[in-house]
């Protein structure tokens, strides 16, 4: 009776795995602690479902690239801390496979535990609940050391301890990536001494100098006079031998290809031992080999079925190797949209046209392609990219790939059929369509996509560009935030940063961000206070119409506020929702506004106020950018230095200028 081929591959998968579990071990730790004085986590709590996803995202993090991780998962009590350090002169790949099974093993040996820590020759790995990061720490520690004794150890001694004291003011002088520094000392009876010093790059000069210098005199306690030994510490590590351990042509942060560690010559047992590994290895590398070659043919057996009508191109980009996403063929793109024609186009943004396309297997997607004089290259592109390809919510709009090739640059994204909010929102028949309990439940989408974005992705993200074209409705009129290419990106701990290029759109970019530069996470709530001003009015917030009069929105609806006519602001065309809900909503957008950003409140607050009507909002203040029946205001001007003469515009003209020059007037 033939086999099925499903059966067949499954049966190879299977025989893998058996064959792999009784030939192969997790490597064992030189050392590692258990912390049980900081507490135990339960099975399935939200703990470990965080310390999972932060060991598991060490693979591919893309600060392995220099040997260092650090980073945190979840809030309150339920954040996680972790640190992985490679050792200095070891290639990404070594420094990945080491920290992968540092995160396996540590969490088999301490399975309860909140903190730990563990030591392999190549990389440390510790996490714990507490904060970790940037603190000095010397316990616990571990000694190893050889039985023998240099053939003279005071002059061994004295060789020693001026190579490490030069080698730590070498590794403690370190970047913020790397504080690392190696070298070798010529010692007595023609001996060579090799020594290596690291510390973990988020400690400042003096900390690691601090560390490095106490494991320095540790020596005398525990190794000196000896031919090889370790001092490991949380923060720092120290080793020395008289065999070459390092990859000598490594004397920058730069990683490269670690040498392995020499066998302990001085023990009476290492003949027996170095016999023991050879014949391990004789018997195990075979083995091993053909396990992995079967593991390759069962992993292409499985896509091959799996893409069987996938017409895509899975040659990734080198830069852009760790993205886990899909290269799309230019042509099978191009074929798709009907050669990109004006029938299928389905809009039209300052980085180029979207169009509606048809893959071979029958999706629909929505293709952005980047106009060429767009002002976004590559970094921009590639920005997108790594950061759409990782975000999974259902208020995101989803990347299915991209297509690099000769000088188109495509951005391929699931279809979203109702177009932008701003189609509807503000086409004086369309946004009929949109009753209050709709509107009600887009403003809550965008919250909580922003709040993923900021506090829940495992990387804070600041989108700068938020606005009503970039708030595109599915089929269920549910929002879904697009258009990435100008987010920054941040670690979890850093809520702010600095740029000498503006972008954004006029009217929905916070004052301290068009006037010094300065972007947040605030920045994105003004933007979202402004966008909620908009669908609750219907109007645009460049100019708010009433009656015969036009007027800024915000202006419009502070002083409204202010006087007790807040009504004035709600759109004719909603007539069946929640008074409250509305006049609650207009609060909400107000306080998103204030001009001080510290008043403004988190996107975590906003989702609070949004679902909750027992809470109780605070008083807002006066919106930024608050114009006195469109006369001058405080802000309106603005001076700078140009090349020729200086000159003064208004906050309008000097936005223009920016946006379509990318360029940030100095003051």
């Amino acid at each position: 009776m033939a086999m099925a081929p499903s059966t067949a591959i499954s049966l190879v998968c299977l025989l893998v795995i058996v064959l792999i579990s009784h030939t192969s071990a997790q490597p064992s730790f030189l050392y590692h602690v258990c912390n049980n004085d900081r507490g135990n986590y339960t099975a399935n709590s939200s703990y470990q479902t965080n310390l999972n996803t932060l060991l598991t995202s060490l693979y591919s993090n893309t600060q392995i690239d220099y040997g260092f991780y650090n980073f945190s998962q979840g809030q309150g009590p339920d954040k996680v801390n972790a640190i992985g350090m490679c050792r200095g002169d070891v290639k990404p790949d070594v420094c990945r496979s080491c920290l992968n099974d540092s995160r396996v093993l540590l969490t088999q040996h301490c399975p309860n535990q909140k903190e730990a820590i563990g030591w392999y020759d190549n990389c440390v790995l510790r996490y714990s609940n507490r904060s970790i990061f940037g603190i000095m720490e010397s316990d616990p520690k571990y000694y190893i050391y050889a039985l023998s004794n240099a053939t003279n150890m005071d002059q061994f001694n004295q060789v020693l301890q001026d190579l490490v004291h030069n080698l730590t003011s070498k590794a403690a002088s370190g970047d913020s990536r790397k504080k690392y520094a190696a070298g070798s000392a010529q010692g007595p009876s023609f001996q060579t001494i090799f020594s290596l010093l690291q510390c973990t790059p988020d400690l400042s000069e003096q900390e690691c100098s601090d560390c490095l210098v106490a494991s320095v005199e540790d020596i005398q306690s525990c190794c000196a006079g000896r031919i090889n030994g370790r001092i490991g510490k949380p923060s720092c590590n120290l080793r020395f031998d008289t065999s070459p351990f390092y990859d000598s042509t490594v004397d920058t942060p730069q990683p490269s290809v670690p040498q392995a560690p020499p066998p302990d010559t001085n023990s009476t047992s290492t003949q027996g031992k170095s016999n023991t590994t050879t014949i391990v290895v004789a018997v195990v590398v075979p083995i091993v080999s053909i396990a992995a070659l079967l593991i390759l043919v069962c992993i292409f057996l499985r896509a091959r079925k799996r893409r069987k009508n996938v017409d895509t191109d899975t040659e990734v980009d080198s830069e852009i190797e760790p993205i886990e996403t899909l290269q799309f063929n230019f042509d099978n793109i191009r074929v798709a949209t009907n050669n990109f024609s004006e029938a299928n186009m389905l809009g039209k943004g300052g980085f180029g046209p979207v169009y509606k396309g048809m893959l071979s297997n029958g999706h629909e997607v929505g293709v952005k392609r980047l106009s060429m004089n767009s002002g976004q290259g590559d970094t921009e592109f590639k920005n997108e990219v790594q950061l759409v390809a990782k975000l999974q919510h259902r208020n995101l709009v989803r990347l299915l790939g991209f297509s690099l090739e000769k000088r188109e640059r495509l951005l391929v994204y699931e279809f979203v059929p109702n177009k932008s909010l701003d189609y509807f929102i503000f086409d004086p028949v369309k946004r009929a369509h949109l009753d209050w309990e709709r509107r009600y439940k887009i403003i809550g989408g965008i919250a909580k996509g922003l709040l993923y974005l900021h506090e829940d992705s495992r990387l804070r993200i600041i989108h700068r560009d938020l606005k009503a074209s970039n708030i595109l409705l599915d089929a269920e009129m549910d929002p879904k935030i697009s258009d990435f290419g100008m987010a920054r990106l941040f670690v979890v701990d850093q809520t702010q940063g600095n740029t000498s290029r503006i972008v954004g759109t006029y009217g929905y970019m916070a004052p301290e961000y068009v006037m010094q530069g300065q972007f947040s996470v605030k920045s994105d709530v003004y933007s979202f206070g402004v966008l909620v001003l908009e669908v609750v009015s219907g109007q645009k917030n460049s100019g708010f119409r009433y009656g015969e009069q036009v007027e800024d929105l915000l202006c419009f609806t502070w002083k409204n506020w202010r006087d007790g006519t807040a009504s004035n602001l709600i759109d004719p065309t909603i007539n069946n929702g929640s008074r409250n809900e509305i006049m609650r909503c207009i609060h909400i957008g107000l306080l998103c506004v204030q001009e001080n950003l510290a008043d403004r409140p988190t996107m975590a607050s906003v989702v609070l106020m949004l679902s909750s009507n027992s809470i109780t909002l605070p008083v807002p203040s006066e919106p930024g950018f608050f114009m006195q029946s469109r006369g001058l205001s405080a802000v309106q001007s603005w001076e700078y230095n140009s090349t020729a003469t200086k000159s003064t515009k208004s906050v309008k003209a000097y936005s223009s200028e920016v946006l379509s020059t990318g360029n940030h007037p100095s003051r």
